[in-house]
Formats: C-alpha cells, sequence, structure tokens
C-alpha cells in the first residue's frame, strides 16, 4: 500500500469521524434524528363549555397532547362503542399522565347542554374533568372545528345549510403539545387506536416548541 493511498485512507476516515462527533453533538440528548409524525393542520383557536360550565379555549390545552374526537349523547350506535374504546386504550393507560387530555365534542348542540354532557359523562363513568372534557358550543363552531381544524369530516358535507348538516364520524384526531394535528384514527378499529396509543407516547416526548423552526433541520415545519 503507498504512502499516497494511506494518507487519502486516513483523510477519508477522519472526516467521517468527524461527521460522526458532530452529528452527535448536534442531536444529542434530542429526538431530532427520529422519523417524527407529520403535521396535517394547525388548530385555529376556539371557545367551548365543558360539562361543568367551564369555559375552555386553546390557551388551556396548550402543552398538553389532545385526543379530539366529535360524537351525541343520544346516538345509539358508533358514539358509545367509540368512547368505550377510548377509555380503554386512551384514557386508561394514561389516566395518570397529567399532560394528555381527551376532548369529546358534541356534534348535536341543541340537545347536548352542559348539564346533558355532565350527566351522560357521569352515566358511563367517564368522571374526570382533568383528564377528559365534553365540550358544546354554537353548532357553527363545532362544525367549524371539526373541519377546519380537525380534519375530522369530509368537505363535501359543508356544502347544504348548517342547520341541514350533521357530523357523524368514529374518526379521532391527535393533537401535540403545539396545536397541531398530528394523526388521525379510526375509533372502532383496534389497531388503529394501538397506533394513536403508541403515537400518543412518542409526542410526549416531544418538547413545546419547535427546534430548528423554519431551518434545514426541522422535520416538520409548521
Amino acid at each position: 500500500m503507498s504512502k499516497r493511498f494511506r494518507r487519502v485512507l486516513w483523510y477519508v476516515g477522519g472526516s467521517l469521524v468527524f461527521l460522526v462527533i458532530f452529528w452527535f453533538a448536534l442531536f444529542a440528548g434530542t429526538d431530532d434524528y427520529k422519523v417524527k409524525l407529520p403535521v396535517i393542520a394547525d388548530v385555529k383557536p376556539f371557545r367551548f363549555a365543558d360539562q361543568l360550565g367551564d369555559t375552555v379555549t386553546e390557551q388551556d390545552v396548550q402543552g398538553k397532547v389532545c385526543v379530539v374526537s366529535f360524537f351525541f349523547t343520544t346516538c345509539p350506535g358508533i358514539c358509545p362503542r367509540m368512547n368505550d374504546n377510548i377509555k380503554h386504550w386512551i384514557y386508561e393507560p394514561f389516566k395518570n399522565e397529567p399532560d394528555v387530555l381527551l376532548m369529546s365534542h358534541t356534534s348535536d348542540p341543541d340537545r347536548d347542554s352542559v348539564a346533558q354532557l355532565k350527566k351522560y359523562a357521569d352515566s358511563m363513568g367517564f368522571n374526570d374533568p382533568r383528564h377528559w372534557i365534553f365540550l358544546t358550543g354554537t353548532k357553527a363552531r363545532l362544525y367549524g372545528a371539526a373541519r377546519d381544524s380537525y380534519h375530522l369530516d369530509d368537505e363535501g358535507n359543508n356544502k347544504q345549510k348548517l342547520a341541514d348538516q350533521f357530523i357523524h364520524t368514529q374518526l379521532i384526531a391527535l393533537v401535540d403539545r403545539n396545536g397541531r394535528v398530528r394523526g388521525i384514527y379510526d375509533g372502532l378499529k383496534q389497531e388503529e387506536l394501538g397506533k394513536l396509543q403508541k403515537d400518543i407516547r412518542a409526542l410526549l416526548k416531544e418538547p413545546s416548541g419547535t427546534r430548528f423552526s423554519g431551518g434545514m433541520f426541522n422535520n416538520n415545519p409548521s
């Protein structure tokens, strides 16, 4: 082996070592090297009332990982099944995690008053408002949130008058600490609920705020 060839190998090897050290120093102590969940949408400002009559806004849930769904208390079919699944797959495993919050919005605000939501939550055993809140408000605001913020309804359903519209879906949205939708799941399918559970754990490890925001190292620019 010639001296020149050995010198080239030395330079190449040294460069590789430098790059490894640089990469480690850059990302040490972070999860930035991992593939992250995509950003689907940003949650718009909102203002609703929960089952205790307290006002809830986007500022109240900032810093929490939120699991968002829509239902109505008189639903005889998919809503009870979906909420039972949420209780089994999400509420029970994360009930001692203060940074996980379940947010169930009514799609029938004319019937689902604050008192009706409280009665429903108590009857179903969903009576811990620190971790699971049931929300009501005007139909326009609720449906706007379902479509524009959480992407839980087909845009085509918005073509008729608001009074004639009705959202009935088993889809669930996952929102990160920074108010960004990071996943949508079928609340009636166990394999998707298992993925939701896994993705919640991943988002809990992400800090509030975006590292290298807007820069070349940002995998998910907002």
